[in-house]
């Protein structure tokens, strides 16, 4: 799941970040408002939701929001604020926002927050999130394999193979390419080196293989990679 983080204060920022990271959000943090109302209007990239500061320099995050509004973006938005009044409040949900968190908050608030406004997103994935056999877990960031057998023991995956995965198993029997892999799964201003996707591919693979079904992932050439959740080991059927 990606994040839009907008906050210009450079430690709370930094704090944001970091816990959302910790739970395997894919993270673009900006601190200008106008800036992120380019990420916002990116087409390459779909964001989760946003975490908007109110007060920015170029736009605010309330100006965000009715903009998102105006052309009928749905995306949960996250407004954070150090004004606490009610009519604060008001005009932060008037103009679009979906939740309210007055600062200082902890990380937990946060975090909660954020999972209530997943719950209340139609994009939010049911948990597990299966595609043929294969069983994806977002409670505990583990994949398992449902066969005639019975199902096979979790296998734990980090946080980028969990990524990884679950966008592919987003677009089953759909080729995706590196390019699109890159954009998903790493912020947009980091400039991965050019084979992570390959080295990243190959790690999940290895987890998939302790299930017998890392043929799951074809590599199509010079076009990316597909799940085809067809494919799997005979040990498996």
């Amino acid at each position: 799941m990606r994040i839009l983080l907008v906050e210009d204060e450079p430690d709370l920022g930094a704090v944001i970040k970091q816990t959302l990271n910790r739970e395997a959000y894919v993270v673009d943090w900006i601190t200008d408002g106008t800036e992120a109302w380019w990420y916002l209007t990116n087409q390459e990239v779909e964001y989760t939701l946003a975490i908007l500061d109110w007060l920015l320099p170029g736009l605010s995050g309330l100006e965000l929001c009715r903009r998102l509004r105006k052309n009928n973006n749905p995306m949960p938005v996250l407004i954070l604020t150090a004004k606490d009044k009610m009519e604060d409040k008001v005009a932060g949900l008037d103009a679009g926002a979906d939740d309210y968190l007055v600062k200082p908050f902890g990380n937990e608030e946060l975090l909660a927050r954020l999972r209530a406004l997943q719950r209340r997103s139609p994009k939010f994935q049911p948990q597990p999130l299966q595609v043929g056999n294969l069983l994806l877990d977002y409670s505990t960031r583990t994949v398992t394999l449902n066969n005639s057998s019975g199902v096979a023991p979790a296998i734990s995956l980090t946080a980028k193979e969990f990524q990884l995965l679950e966008y592919l198993m987003q677009h089953p029997n759909q080729i995706v390419s590196r390019h699109q892999i890159r954009n998903h799964l790493w912020e947009l201003d980091t400039e991965p080196i050019s084979n992570v996707v390959a080295a990243q591919m190959r790690l999940l693979r290895q987890k998939l293989a302790s299930l017998d079904c890392d043929s799951m992932i074809e590599t199509v050439q010079g076009m990316g990679y597909r799940l085809n959740p067809a494919h799997v080991s005979r040990k498996t059927v």
